[in-house]
């Protein structure tokens, strides 16, 4: 498969909430060499079912046997391609930087500009958090980087079907 032929997908699974039903999708997703991008998981309004939103980079042939492969799984209730409709998608990021006196100012304005949420501030560290696209969380990495980053916590995609 040729690399230009690949996209990412997301996917919004419905399962049963059992131990070891994360582990068996990732097994069948690893097991088949499909890679997992990126993986958002948490109960639903119901505690006895979960959700799970995984990302990964294929071609449009093999997300439809990826599809299929998880709709075969015993606790797996449903699976939606969010690719292929009106989706909401957003990620959340943790940002700890480092606080030095030569780059504050410069922190302080990125801070201001980007619309990061300041969590927590004191003599020599700062935690940001931010929520939005890959694109919009990309753009703010590439901006604090050189100001000091010391670490990053990051979601993975978080995604709804936009219903009208």
């Amino acid at each position: 498969m040729e690399k230009a032929d690949k996209k990412e997908y997301v996917l919004s699974l419905l399962v049963n909430n059992k131990p070891d039903v994360l582990a068996r999708i990732a097994g069948t997703l690893g097991g088949k060499g499909y890679n997992i991008d990126s993986l958002c998981v948490d109960i639903t309004m119901n505690p006895k079912v979960s959700k799970i939103i995984l990302t990964t980079r294929t071609s449009k042939i093999m997300i439809g046997r990826i599809v299929n492969a998880l709709n075969k799984l015993l606790d797996v209730i449903r699976v939606e391609n969010l690719s292929e409709v009106e989706s909401i998608k957003r990620e959340m990021i943790l940002i700890r930087m480092n606080l030095m006196k030569e780059t504050k100012p410069d922190l302080m304005k990125a801070i201001d500009i980007l619309n990061c949420k300041i969590l927590t501030f004191n003599t020599d560290h700062c935690v940001l958090q931010f929520t939005g696209s890959r694109e919009d969380i990309d753009k703010v990495l590439s901006t604090l980087q050189p100001l000091g980053i010391d670490d990053i916590a990051r979601t993975g995609a978080a995604a709804l079907e936009r219903k009208y």
